[in-house]
This record gives C-alpha cells, sequence and structure tokens, in this order.
C-alpha cells in the first residue's frame, strides 16, 4: 500500500486489484480484436486499417513513441479516416503510479480526445514525475496536471484512488495474453502483432501501415 502523504490518500490504489507478473517496458505484443469499454479509440469506425497500442503510462519506451510518433500517426492516419486507433492500458513498473496516470487521463468523463491530451502532458512530463522523489512529490505533480486540464485537487484526487482503475487494467492485461503481450509498447495492426521493431518509429510505423492500406 502506497500513502501519499499527510492526507494519507492512496496513489493508484486500484493497482492493487492486479493479479500476476506485470510486464516490463520495451518488451514484446497484444490483446483481443474486439473493441471494448475499457479502449480509448480515436478514428472512423470504417477505418480499414485498425491499430491497437497496449502502453503503459510509466513507460519511458512509450513516452518516446508518442513524443516521436504520435502527432504524425493522429494527422496522417487517423484524423484522415485510414486508420482506427485503439489504446489499451497495459500498467508496468510502478504499477499504482501507471494506473494512476491512467485513472487522470480519464478523470471527470473526459472525452477521447481529453484523454489523449492527457495522457501526452504525462508522457512529457514523465521524467519531471519520477524526479520528484517521493509518493507525494508524484501526487503533487499530478494535481499540477489535473490543474492544468480544468480539474480539481479533490477531483484528482478521488480519480487516482479509484479500485476500477486496477480492475480494469488486470481485465486488459488478461485479454492481452491473445497476442502474448509481455511489454509496451507493443502494436497491433489489423489483428497481427509486429514484431518489427521499427514499428515504434515513424518511419517504420509508416511504411508497415502504408502496406497494410495497399494490400
Amino acid at each position: 500500500m502506497i500513502v501519499l502523504g499527510r492526507r494519507s490518500l492512496l496513489l493508484g490504489a486500484s493497482a492493487l486489484a492486479l493479479s500476476g507478473t506485470l510486464a516490463a517496458c520495451n518488451g514484446g505484443g497484444g490483446g483481443g480484436t474486439a473493441i471494448g469499454a475499457d479502449d480509448v479509440v480515436l478514428g472512423a469506425e470504417n477505418a480499414p486499417v485498425t491499430m491497437i497500442e497496449y502502453a503503459s503510462s510509466t513507460c519511458s519506451h512509450c513516452a518516446e513513441f508518442h513524443e516521436t510518433v504520435w502527432e504524425q500517426l493522429k494527422t496522417t492516419y487517423i484524423d484522415t479516416g485510414k486508420v482506427r486507433f485503439v489504446f489499451r492500458e497495459f500498467p508496468t513498473a510502478p504499477a499504482p503510479v501507471a494506473v494512476a496516470g491512467f485513472q487522470l487521463a480519464r478523470c471527470g468523463g473526459a472525452s477521447n480526445e481529453q484523454y489523449f491530451t492527457r495522457l501526452g502532458e504525462l508522457f512529457r512530463q514523465q521524467r519531471a514525475i519520477f524526479a520528484t522523489g517521493s509518493m507525494e512529490g508524484i501526487r503533487r505533480k499530478f494535481v499540477e496536471i489535473g490543474a492544468a486540464a480544468g480539474l480539481s485537487e479533490e477531483q484528482v484526487v478521488q480519480c487516482i484512488s479509484d479500485e476500477a482503475g486496477g480492475e480494469r487494467a488486470r481485465r486488459i492485461m488478461e485479454g492481452a495474453e491473445a497476442f502474448n503481450v509481455t511489454g509496451t509498447p507493443t502494436i497491433i495492426i489489423n489483428g497481427q502483432k509486429i514484431e518489427d521493431p521499427s514499428v515504434a518509429t515513424w518511419e517504420g510505423l509508416s511504411r508497415i501501415l502504408d502496406a497494410e492500406l495497399a494490400g
């Protein structure tokens, strides 16, 4: 159990609902192809390509992928109706922080667009979050990020302490066994786990997506 400061608030208490061993950042791939209520989705339903990303808010490789690839992916493929993008939360250590980050991204009934904006900020500040050196410092950073998104401290604390986050993560991780996901980021394109490591780069991903669209 992780206690946050004098208010004794649990940061990512929902992570305690997780079972089994957490995946390592920068490991392997996947989950079922059916889109469910736990997924965060952008793009046209009838897009010819469906891309699923398993990622963790605490994974440095995921943060790098988002920083170097996300905007071009969204502009070139998602916003143009070529790709339906499905994001699945796959916590890597430290699990309570990862789950709390996902809860912050969803907090206050966020739209899918708002979710990705907040997730992007979590990735952008990932080093600063851990550089605080304490769980109280991490809590303060989450409150700060939430405030920039129009959330009160009370809302943020309630969201990151909600056990629903851990339960959701467990469902997603169990579903990911269909693709033998062992780490993040893992990319699935039209039901196939992509083993080519270049998929984590814009050049590699765009080449793979273009080939899929052409096929």
